[in-house]
């Protein structure tokens, strides 16, 4: 049976993710979110969306962004017209 990379769980049913050429496996949606989804730099919480990018940093939404210094990163479009 396959095993989980992230909690070590035997499963049947366990699926395979490849990133970047590098094949996972994992148990659940759960065990692959945390171990591979990037972590917001100023919250700290999983980006598990499109989450916003600033250079090489990435954030779960603008706000966190704005809160960490980033200039002109919205969420939509009621945002921008600010």
């Amino acid at each position: 049976m396959p095993k989980c990379e992230m909690c070590g769980n035997d499963y049947a049913r366990a699926f395979q993710v490849v990133v970047a050429g590098t094949s996972h496996t994992f148990d659940s949606f759960e065990c692959a979110i945390h171990m591979l989804a990037p972590t917001c730099a100023h919250c700290g919480c999983k980006v598990i969306g499109h989450g916003v990018e600033s250079g090489a940093t990435v954030y779960c939404c603008a706000h966190c962004a704005q809160a960490s210094g980033v200039k002109g990163m919205v969420d939509n479009a009621a945002h921008a017209a600010r």
